[in-house]
């Protein structure tokens, strides 16, 4: 299989003024399509929390489609890094190691789960192209780990469903923050909160997946 584009090396940080106002169009467009959707997000919306003027936008982004994809793309492109290394160990995956990084990721970037939400919501018509390029690998893995360490507790038929269950109870954390916070709770993106899931998420794995080298917090280690 071709590598893919996305998990080429990384970009450095911009330094040419260019450079630094594509950055900030990104950064716009990415919380404006969180906020938003697709749909509810305008090339004119962009350019003005940017504070430039459309013809600006266009010289680093031919059109919204291209931007979209770009936010995407630079969001995923470190998520999926990890994922492709740990789909490609031959090893056994170090399960606490792996849910450390995703969750640092996913707390430094707490638009890409919104990004996904919207996306989902308006039938993923962009995003599963994209998807099933970059993502597909990482996921058989996900279901053969699974398979690997349900201690027979789960059928073979089951894998997928708990594959995405535990998809869910990830993401869903990030994507339900605002809401969560609006209605009395905490900010799910402080560090406080982000440490108190991933204690919450390895006693889950532990108990759902007893082979997965998750012991919960406060057990022996052997």
């Amino acid at each position: 299989m071709p590598a893919s584009p996305i998990l080429e090396t990384p970009a450095p940080a911009p330094t040419r003024k260019g450079e630094r106002t594509a950055a900030r169009i990104l950064d716009a467009a990415e919380a404006l399509f969180a906020e938003r959707g697709y749909a509810g997000t305008t090339l004119r919306d962009v350019a003005a929390r940017v504070g430039v003027r459309n013809p600006s936008l266009y010289n680093h982004f031919s059109n919204k489609e291209s931007l979209y994809r770009a936010v995407l793309e630079r969001r995923m492109r470190p998520l999926l890094a990890v994922l492709s290394e740990f789909a490609l160990e031959n090893r056994a995956v170090d399960a606490e190691r792996l849910l450390d990084r995703i969750m640092g990721l996913l707390a430094e970037h707490p638009s890409l789960p919104r990004l996904f939400l919207h996306e989902t919501l308006g039938g993923a018509e962009r995003i599963t192209p994209m998807l099933r390029e970059w993502f597909t690998p990482a996921l058989e893995r996900a279901r053969e780990l699974v398979d690997a360490t349900s201690e027979g507790r789960w059928g073979r038929e089951h894998v997928p469903f708990l594959v995405l269950a535990l998809y869910h109870v990830v993401v869903g954390f990030f994507t339900v923050g605002p809401l969560y916070e609006a209605i009395g709770g905490d900010d799910l993106t402080s560090a406080r909160a982000v440490a108190t899931q991933k204690e919450f998420l390895k006693k889950l794995f532990a108990t759902v997946l007893p082979e997965s080298g998750l012991a919960p917090p406060g057990s022996p280690q052997e």
